[in-house]
């Protein structure tokens, strides 16, 4: 039976029972209960022994969330925005080129910091809604005779897009040309969600922040750096301090920083990087998976269609919704927060209006993720949106149902 619009003052928020929240945005995500405790304990010193020995399991637990042995990583107070910057500065130089690659609002915002920087960005963009073609990045290079190009830039995942793009062969297309251009990959909502090969990929720099598949409050900024990556950093001109490699990279080598670190978040750190050992990588990928394309189903039996265009490119950890015709996304997200107190994330730059993304990463689980669908369900009925109520979650109950054999993973 199709839902037609429901009294706009159906649930007012101020009627609700609190509950469990509903944090459906693609982060910051849910923090679980294990690390808001760890994060709870006395902060220690952190010029002492016993930070040195916290400080020294969180970087060799990043190297195994990274999938690398020959990266170092660096950890910086900060956020996703301050690892772009961190990754520009220790490269590049002002009046290099690089090849930016745009699928979205933070590719493009990427590429706006090292514009900031003086680097002269050549743009590879495609529409909203795709990843980025390896033979575009190819046929870019090959075109790049005098190798003026010093660097890719590159979303592993688009998050305000819910579009994945393949890392694997974008190396691929930088060995065809033989081409000695850094590849510089932003993973934030990706890392700790989505299988990310840092070693296998041949990836210079990758960076992200907590607050997604790693599970924590926003507040750092972690890059992984290759071998490669490092001596680019020796002969980088542009200006930094605070987010210069090489003090942070001696410091750490005495288990302490240049600076004052944000101990709690490393206390919360550790647990979190426990917790993923304990479930083990890959299962938390297959989860990832599971739940995301659960989302997917759900979504196109509400009658909706989502923004990603390829079945393999779309997102494991937010899926990105397109508004029927005659209806805001801006004013639907408002009425699903205001009805029933359920975050969505909104459409940036040149999709605002027009999508809602629902975050499926980190700490979540199947009933967590019906519950939420439930909630979209309900928030679209009561908006106007004629969906068949229950259909979704039908489709959603239905894949869940079936063995991991017959879903592909």
């Amino acid at each position: 039976m199709f839902l037609t619009l429901l009294n706009t003052s159906w649930l007012q928020r101020s009627e609700l029972m609190p509950g469990r929240p509903f944090l459906q945005i693609p982060g910051p995500a849910l923090v679980p209960e294990r690390i808001v405790r760890a994060m709870s304990q006395s902060l220690i010193d952190h010029r002492g022994p016993e930070f040195a020995c916290l400080l020294k399991e969180v970087l060799e637990g990043l190297k195994g969330v990274f999938q690398t042995s020959e990266g170092q990583i660096l950890l910086y107070p900060g956020s996703g925005t301050g690892a772009w910057e961190s990754c520009v500065v220790n490269t590049l130089s002002p009046g290099d080129r690089v090849l930016g690659c745009v699928n979205g609002h933070f590719s493009s915002r990427f590429c706006e910091t090292a514009s900031a920087h003086g680097i002269q960005v050549q743009l590879l963009e495609v529409p909203y809604g795709t990843g980025i073609p390896a033979d575009l990045v190819e046929q870019h290079l090959r075109a790049d005779q005098d190798r003026q190009i010093k660097a890719v830039l590159v979303l592993h995942n688009e998050t305000s897009t819910g579009v994945t793009t393949n890392i694997a062969k974008i190396r691929r297309a930088l060995d065809q040309v033989g081409h000695p251009a850094l590849l510089l990959v932003d993973v934030v909502s990706s890392l700790a969600s989505i299988n990310f090969r840092f070693d296998d990929w041949r990836v210079d720099v990758a960076l992200t922040g907590p607050q997604k598949g790693l599970m924590l409050p926003p507040g750092l900024a972690i890059l992984a750096v290759s071998p490669k990556a490092l001596e680019a950093n020796q002969t980088s001109k542009c200006a930094r301090y605070f987010w210069d490699w090489a003090p942070v990279l001696e410091r750490n080598s005495r288990g302490e920083f240049p600076y004052t670190p944000a101990t709690a978040l490393l206390f919360g750190l550790k647990e979190s990087l426990a917790m993923l050992r304990e479930e083990g990588l890959n299962n938390v990928f297959s989860r990832h998976a599971r739940l995301a394309e659960a989302c997917r189903r759900a979504v196109q039996a509400m009658g909706l269609k989502l923004l990603a265009k390829k079945n393999d490119e779309r997102s494991n950890t937010v899926t990105a919704v397109c508004m029927p015709e005659g209806f805001d996304s801006d004013a639907y997200i408002a009425h699903a927060e205001r009805s029933l107190g359920i975050p969505f994330g909104p459409g940036l730059g040149k999709i605002k209006g027009k999508i809602f993304r629902i975050g499926h990463l980190g700490s979540l689980n199947e009933l967590e993720l019906l519950g939420a669908l439930a909630g979209v369900e309900m928030t679209l009925a009561s908006f106007g949106v004629e969906i068949p109520l229950g259909a979704g979650l039908a489709a959603a109950e239905s894949y869940l149902l079936q063995p991991a054999s017959r879903q592909g993973l």
